[in-house]
């Protein structure tokens, strides 16, 4: 079965009633904020689909952001498809509270076009928070973004980063300052807890 996120539709399940009720239960009531969400070519389904529906059943704005509007993306296992609302050259950064970065196969694909690594790079001065999961750090290192900040990463990916200089641990969830990172779509659990975390501490658009 394929999930299609869209801006004029929303997924729903059995279980959205329960996550409503954990999210009414243990997250207090903070302005809206609007996330753009940088997704490519074979992102990672659940890293994508879990945060996405989480932000979004908190009362948070999500956009999907990307190289072009209007495509049409699937996810690397074949059960999420997404639809492109914005590209980055339509968008700016301050027009959005926070960054979310998906894992799987779209970081890497995302990394080599300059208007995608600028994008996550002003998030990053700006120090607005961003919400990276898997292979999503791949756009940080690319925007050299990665120095002054403690976070994790797929395995490999801790490689990489670690061989530049970037303070690398193996663990479910870091947060530093601005910063949210985890590993793996085990980790969801954490990278959505903590990141809606984050989000209570940001301030609302004027």
């Amino acid at each position: 079965m394929h999930l299609w996120f869209t801006p004029e539709s929303r997924p729903t399940n059995a279980s959205g009633g329960l996550v409503r009720w954990f999210l009414a239960t243990n997250f207090k009531e903070v302005p809206d904020m609007r996330i753009a969400c940088v997704v490519g070519p074979k992102f990672e389904d659940s890293e994508f689909k879990e945060p996405y529906e989480a932000f979004r059943d908190a009362g948070h704005e999500v956009v999907i952001v990307g190289l072009e509007a209007g495509a049409q993306l699937e996810g690397d296992k074949g059960k999420v498809k997404v639809t492109v609302e914005r590209s980055f050259k339509d968008v700016r950064p301050d027009e959005f509270d926070a960054l979310f970065i998906p894992g799987g196969g779209s970081p890497d694909k995302l990394r080599a076009h300059d208007e995608a690594v600028k994008f996550v790079k002003t998030f990053m001065a700006a120090a607005k928070p961003v919400f990276a999961i898997c292979h999503g750090p791949q756009l940080l290192l690319t925007a050299d973004e990665y120095r002054i900040h403690r976070m994790t990463a797929w395995k490999t990916i801790q490689g990489d980063l670690r061989k530049a200089g970037a303070n690398v641990v193996d663990q479910e969830v870091v947060v530093d300052r601005n910063l949210v990172t985890s590993r793996q779509p085990s980790d969801i659990p954490a990278f959505i807890r903590e990141s809606l975390k984050v989000l209570e501490q940001v301030p609302a658009r004027h």
